[in-house]
């Protein structure tokens, strides 16, 4: 039993170090309505700790990295609240509903699920916080919504949606020939995913192209 709760403490801490490199190496607006909003990769990571081991591992993720990112690149304890609600909305969604439905089609049902919830929270917090944080008009908010901020997290949950079923595999793969995760504590995701995750990924970029210009 002690050896099985350090490797899960160990997991979860090289899981954090991860989502917290790829947070700091990858961040971009993908909508030039709302451009103070950039993309995120780090719910990606914390998805997969939440498909190995639940949905309250996915928030203990959350948190960790949500703090230490004010440390590397400052901001305040509203950031981290906002942080915390759009990635455990997201990702705590999807690995409950996956830990419900533990199954290839419960994956992407539980990421579905978690971009829609995330979607619709943040909608409401940004509309709630928005105002606060920039000391702007809340009518001002209400006018980026659908042309910027429901975008941005629909596009945003799409895409680590996307990835994380292209990366899936290999990383818990990984994980698997280290010792640190069993065989029994994940979907084996197989090709078929990675061709979805794919799929979504491209499809998504080019619409994110396309808003922006580039095409």
């Amino acid at each position: 039993m002690g050896n099985s709760k350090t490797k899960k403490i160990t997991t979860i801490g090289l899981l954090c170090a991860m989502a917290m490199v790829l947070n700091l190496l990858i961040s971009f607006p993908l909508v030039p309505a709302v451009s103070f909003l950039k993309f995120d990769p780090k719910d990606i990571i914390i998805v997969i700790g939440g498909f190995i081991y639940g949905p309250m591992s996915a928030f203990v993720i959350s948190v960790i990295t949500s703090v230490l990112e004010i440390f590397f690149r400052g901001g305040t304890i509203l950031d981290v609240l906002m942080n915390v609600i759009a990635s455990c909305t997201f990702a705590c969604t999807a690995a409950f509903i996956y830990k419900k439905m533990h199954t290839k089609n419960g994956a992407m049902v539980g990421l579905l699920a978690g971009t829609l919830f995330s979607t619709v929270s943040m909608t409401l917090w940004n509309y709630i916080i928005t105002p606060i944080y920039f000391n702007m008009p809340r009518e001002a908010v209400v006018g980026l919504l659908l042309p910027g901020i429901i975008p941005f997290n629909i596009l945003k949950c799409g895409i680590n949606s996307g990835i994380t079923l292209f990366v899936y595999k290999p990383i818990v793969t990984a994980l698997r020939h280290s010792g640190l995760v069993k065989e029994s504590s994940s979907v084996s995701t197989g090709r078929s995913m990675a061709v979805v995750g794919g799929f979504m990924f491209v499809s998504i970029a080019l619409i994110v192209c396309t808003i922006n210009g580039l095409f």
